[in-house]
């Protein structure tokens, strides 16, 4: 994953939500223009930078000077990384950081990180002064495709995964394609699960294409930057049309139900499971369960198995190390995840490669029996 893209390959995708409307800029070379690409873009001339220590050392300091020079004072603040980052302990420290620069409603919190930095700096930022500016910066695959998007924030609590957040949008989204370049072989392919997604929600010819051309996807350049533009896209796409996930969006969860209900399994423990690996091993349970309910051909679960394992992603529960929980904890999981409705199971389930829907009512029953049935 060394291959740097030319400038000429950047990519912009806007993301129409009227006077929210927002840009995300793909390509190399950003976060040394961010200063140049937020000053033209906001009013406020302060920014708090939320970081951790994992990406702190990397880029915070080019981050900041690209901010003074384009004329905006900025404070950092950085913290631990990792899942357990995202709480309400977390949430109060970013808070009062954001309040001691003194950051007023038209100045920027910057999220400088993936998508535990992103989802919490941007659920301060969603709170403070009861909203202000924010902008993404991710650093992660995963993040750029998915999380810096849509404007959905929040934390974990000992109930489940994002159960308090608000949603925020982003006033930029910044993804600079450089920085996938320090990325570990597993982060890149937890990232490329979220990619993926997309092609098996409903763009069947993007998953075709992902199948043919992910090894320069993973290689670099230009492949990369048009994969994360089509996921991007594809993305706001879907917010545009249901901002809140009242309907549509809800397809966005491909695979989340049955992942968030692994990643609590294993207690967030990223030794064990990282959020796109349970994403992976969910999509797979999604089209698994989806046959088993004579909705679609096993032959269609058998393909997105053959495609995740190809990329070296995890496809079955007993591919997580370590024991899991009984069927019924995490049946558990499942019932306290946010896509249930009135007490009611909400799957998002398909008819075949790119043809997700959304199932509501699903029996609990039918989905215990098929958890025992793939239990290690």
């Amino acid at each position: 994953m060394n291959a740097i893209a030319p400038a000429s390959a950047e990519r912009l995708v806007r993301v129409p939500l009227g006077e929210r409307a927002y840009d995300i800029l793909i390509g190399p070379g950003l976060i040394a223009r961010a200063g140049q690409e937020i000053a033209a873009r906001l009013k406020g001339r302060k920014a708090a930078i939320v970081t951790d220590e994992n990406v702190a050392p990397l880029y915070l300091a080019a981050l900041a000077a690209s901010l003074e020079a384009a004329g905006i004072e900025a404070s950092s603040l950085v913290l631990p990384a990792g899942e357990k980052t995202k709480s309400f302990e977390h949430l109060i420290t970013v808070c009062d950081a954001v309040l001691t620069a003194r950051v007023e409603r038209n100045d920027a919190v910057i999220a400088l990180g993936g998508g535990v930095i992103g989802d919490l700096a941007g659920f301060a930022a969603g709170i403070v002064r009861r909203g202000v500016r924010f902008v993404q910066v991710p650093t992660s695959l995963l993040s750029q495709v998915d999380s810096s998007v849509g404007g959905k924030t929040g934390i974990n609590t000992r109930h489940g995964k994002n159960l308090v957040g608000v949603f925020h949008q982003p006033d930029l989204v910044l993804a600079d394609t450089d920085v996938l370049n320090t990325l570990s072989e597993r982060e890149f392919r937890a990232g490329y699960a979220e990619v993926a997604k997309y092609g098996l929600i409903d763009k069947p010819d993007f998953f075709a294409w992902l199948e043919g051309n992910w090894k320069d996807v993973f290689a670099g350049g230009t492949p990369r930057i048009e994969a994360i533009a089509a996921s991007c896209q594809a993305k706001s796409d879907v917010v545009v049309a249901d901002e809140r996930e009242n309907g549509a969006r809800a397809l966005l969860n491909l695979g989340h139900t049955f992942g968030h209900a692994l990643e609590a399994a294993t207690a967030y423990d990223s030794r064990r499971l990282v959020h796109g690996e349970g994403v992976a091993i969910g999509m797979v349970l999604a089209h698994e369960f989806s046959a088993r309910l004579n909705l679609a051909s096993p032959d269609d679960a058998k393909r997105v198995v053959a495609h995740l394992k190809a990329v070296g992603l995890p496809t079955r529960m007993d591919d997580i190390p370590g024991e899991l929980p009984p069927a019924e904890a995490l049946m558990d999981a499942i019932a306290q995840d946010k896509k249930v409705k009135s007490g009611k199971l909400t799957f998002i389930l398909t008819h075949g490669i790119g043809q997700s829907f959304v199932a509501d009512d699903v029996p609990s029953s039918e989905v215990l029996s098929f958890l025992k049935e793939k239990h290690p």
